[in-house]
């Protein structure tokens, strides 16, 4: 038997007048996923407990089956643990985001934030900007970390844990009542717009109409976690497809093996089809059990507020990745269990996450059921079936 999560991160949303009072995932055409529900169990699961932040860290835990009131000690620590940051104890892991603030205030707290991911900016342009902020600010208390795109890495060695707001959640906002509370951090934040406003990768990024990275952005905080070995949990061999360091850093901790899939890149533009090859690959031929399969594409295009890319994102995942994984598995002869859920809500029309409950399709190749249903919010609630703790839903799947 083989096990398949397909994780469409952000994936669920909120009924939309523009589409007709139906959400993006009810509205696109997924002809794959509507067949897999009609022969499977659709449903609602609450992947992000009551009191805990909406978070693809909590959620993702979660799905993974690692109750987040239990191992979660922040985000930034596990994203850490792919970069390959050796965190010591007391010290302090930050998200440090490539963000675009307006320029025209004089005063950095007067700002707006314009984009959270600099037109999901390039690792290659990243990579010189961050550069070019080590140069500058780096020390023996605070260092820097290149990760992928707009998302990096800070260490603040024997620091502290401090509320700090993510970006996505505030875009288009006058960033004086989110700024880092911390003086040092908020220090770090002005340098590091000082640094990269003019830098002549940002000017060539306007003259192109790309947005610049023209500031870090410091959130995400936690301290090193402790998170117990999959293998050794759930007695089955896993391996993660993702292009973002947050699931990668999951996947480290866990004892996991990593896929390294060329193009993917967390945008709506990824390598669909090397994450579905990959994953086959994995099942088929190098004896894994589990596959976890992460497309970040819907939630970047809900922090966008695009219904259109959110619904193109979708229906990628539905052709290019969930046809591909079902076809070679079906092939090849092999039973398998498949579970099909986002992580959490991205509403475009909050451009942030929330902790609704979320839809899960789960289907079993074995089984030759019929239903009348498709794969969406609305058919998910009217099944009648409600989990409420997110981190038993692998053990679920795992069920024979």
């Amino acid at each position: 038997m083989k096990y398949i999560v397909v994780l469409g991160d952000g994936m669920a949303d909120e009924p939309l007048e523009e589409l007709g009072g139906k959400t993006p995932l009810g509205f696109a055409n997924t002809p794959m996923m509507d067949m897999l529900a009609e022969r499977g169990e659709i449903g609602m699961v609450k992947t992000v407990p009551d009191g805990m932040s909406p978070g693809s860290d909590t959620a993702n835990l979660s799905v993974l089956g690692y109750d987040p009131k239990v191992y979660y000690s922040g985000r930034s620590p596990l994203e850490a643990l792919n970069i390959g940051v050796d965190l010591k104890e007391g010290d302090v892991a930050i998200r440090a985001n490539l963000v675009t603030l307006s320029e025209e205030e004089e005063v950095y707290e007067e700002k707006h934030i314009l984009d959270h991911s600099a037109d999901e900016i390039s690792t290659r342009e990243a990579s010189v900007l961050l550069d070019a902020v080590k140069q500058e600010l780096q020390n023996e208390i605070f260092q820097f970390y290149v990760g992928t795109s707009y998302r990096h890495c800070m260490i603040w060695k024997q620091g502290m844990v401090v509320p700090l707001t993510p970006p996505h959640d505030i875009r288009g906002k006058v960033i004086g009542d989110y700024v880092a509370g911390e003086k040092i951090l908020l220090d770090l934040q002005k340098k590091s717009y000082e640094i990269l406003v003019n830098h002549p990768i940002n000017q060539e990024r306007k003259k192109k109409g790309l947005n610049p990275g023209n500031s870090l952005w410091l959130w995400g905080a936690g301290t090193k976690p402790q998170l117990t070995d999959f293998k050794e949990k759930f007695h089955k061999k896993g391996a993660m497809i993702s292009a973002v360091d947050l699931l990668k850093g999951i996947a480290v901790g866990t004892g996991m093996v990593n896929l390294t899939v060329e193009g993917a890149t967390g945008g709506l533009h990824t390598n669909y089809e090397g994450k579905a090859r990959a994953a086959l690959n994995a099942l088929l031929k190098d004896s894994f059990d589990f596959a976890y399969i992460h497309v970040e594409a819907p939630d970047e295009m809900g922090h966008q507020g695009s219904i259109e890319k959110k619904v193109q994102a979708i229906e990628y995942l539905d052709e290019r990745v969930i046809r591909l994984v079902k076809e070679g598995l079906d092939a090849s002869g092999e039973d398998y269990r498949m579970l099909i859920l986002p992580d959490h809500p991205t509403p475009i029309n909050m451009k942030t996450h929330t902790g609704k409950p979320v839809p899960y399709l789960l289907y079993d190749s074995r089984k030759k059921e019929k239903h009348c249903w498709k794969y969406n919010e609305k058919e998910a609630e009217k099944s009648g079936k409600i989990l409420e703790k997110g981190h038993e839903m692998l053990g679920y799947l795992f069920e024979e």
